[in-house]
């Protein structure tokens, strides 16, 4: 299992160390202990990849370096499915949806990042975690039908040129 191998990654690694969780069973069905995992590493494996489990990463930054941080949030993955801030001044909020433009298909501010409301916010992620169509927007019937615009002159030319090509 493929989460497994995350907590197991994690369980190894000398970055790592877990807040909670990081069990798992598999004699009656298969259970995954909800896990939050702490790191020193901004590019440790469960920060930059897609995991769909009950696993949640935490990289705390220097308060100072938050320029910085701001770019490691953005460059640091392939993935941008979806993503969030806390914060309570405007600034750093403001700061946080200009730099992270591009970060995620869907940005939440003072929200998780699992808060879409099924039928009633657009859903969808960008670069590596999808086509950022937007499933429950209108923008994405346009990924299922193939466009074509047609023309149809009912007063056919009976010249070449344009109108204000003419002699006249």
């Amino acid at each position: 299992n493929t989460i497994v191998e995350y907590i197991e990654h994690a369980k190894n690694s000398s970055e790592a160390q877990f807040l909670t969780g990081g069990s798992y069973d598999d004699s009656v069905g298969f259970f995954i202990e909800p896990t939050t995992i702490i790191t020193t590493d901004p590019h440790f494996k469960t920060m930059e990849e897609e995991i769909f489990g009950p696993v949640l990463t935490i990289y705390v930054y220097d308060p100072s370096q938050w320029n910085e941080t701001l770019e490691l949030a953005d460059s640091t993955s392939i993935y941008a499915l979806t993503g969030c801030v806390f914060a309570q001044d405007q600034q750093i909020v403001d700061e946080a949806r200009a730099a992270l433009r591009y970060s995620a298909g869907n940005f939440y501010i003072n929200d998780k990042p699992t808060g879409a409301v099924v039928g009633q916010q657009p859903f969808g992620g960008g670069r590596a975690s999808g086509t950022n169509d937007k499933a429950g927007s209108m923008w994405n019937l346009a990924r299922w039908v193939s466009q074509r615009t047609i023309k149809e002159n009912l007063d056919p030319p009976k010249d070449y040129r344009y109108p204000f090509m003419s002699d006249k």
